[in-house]
């Protein structure tokens, strides 16, 4: 689903130049289960950004689903989004002003979707969460894992083939991180391929695949097997 060769990144200023992705290979396959990890300024949410179609790489390939992602237009950019990504986010990004089934509902407005139809997609996902009853809640009335739940059900109701998580636990507590993780796990068992940038080992140690990055690169990567994570070298791929 996902191919990468050779990927680069730099973001220039007047004073300086930040070599950001140094040669990143990687594929991620359908309904995989992925964290990203590595100390701050490694690349990470860089990457995810790319992947996301939310940023532009310099140099290498980057193809989502067999289509090369690369000079596309906005439009053409939001359009894949839409149609193929989910996002998730650390600060939830919910719409202040705006009840948790509104913000769930939105992304079917921007699609021309009916008020009421909507509304009943929105809701079957809210009630997947646990939060049918919090439905008409505004968004200071919900507490950390309830809004992280309401931003994920918002990323799911596009029919996402991909859902990129950024940070998504790092404004909560130990156990809202441990429900946000079960929530995100099912959705993978469901056949939804899940990335996860993430600082926290508990979150990694969650997925079945982690892709350490150091300094640019892919230091490492490691595999569950058994329930176990073992290391594996990572072979930084050519162009094919």
């Amino acid at each position: 689903m996902i191919h990468i060769r050779q990927l680069h990144k730099s973001y220039h200023t007047e004073a300086i130049s930040l070599h950001v992705l140094k040669g990143i290979s990687l594929d991620i396959e359908a309904g995989e289960y992925v964290a990203v990890t590595g100390a701050s300024g490694s690349g990470k949410s860089t990457l995810l950004n790319i992947l996301g179609i939310l940023d532009t790489y310099d140099a290498g390939d980057y193809h989502l689903n067999g289509t090369l992602i690369k000079n596309m237009s906005e439009r053409e950019a939001a359009k894949f989004r839409n149609e193929m990504i989910g996002f998730v986010f650390q600060s939830f990004n919910l719409i202040h002003f705006k009840n948790a089934l509104e913000n769930v509902a939105l992304p079917l407005y921007y699609k021309k979707v009916g008020r009421k139809k909507r509304n009943i997609i929105a809701m079957e996902l809210l009630d997947k969460m646990g939060l049918k009853d919090w439905a008409h809640h505004m968004p200071n009335e919900l507490s950390g894992g309830q809004k992280q739940r309401v931003a994920i059900a918002r990323a799911m109701i596009s029919g996402p083939k991909i859902i990129l998580a950024d940070e998504p636990t790092g404004a909560l507590d130990s156990k809202t991180t441990i429900e946000v993780m079960d929530v995100l796990t099912n959705l993978n068992s469901e056949g939804i391929t899940t990335i996860i940038v993430t600082h926290e080992k508990s979150v990694s140690d969650a997925t079945n695949r982690i892709i350490h990055l150091k300094d640019g690169m892919i230091e490492y990567e490691t595999r569950k097997n058994n329930g176990v994570h073992d290391t594996i070298p990572h072979v930084n791929m050519q162009s094919v």
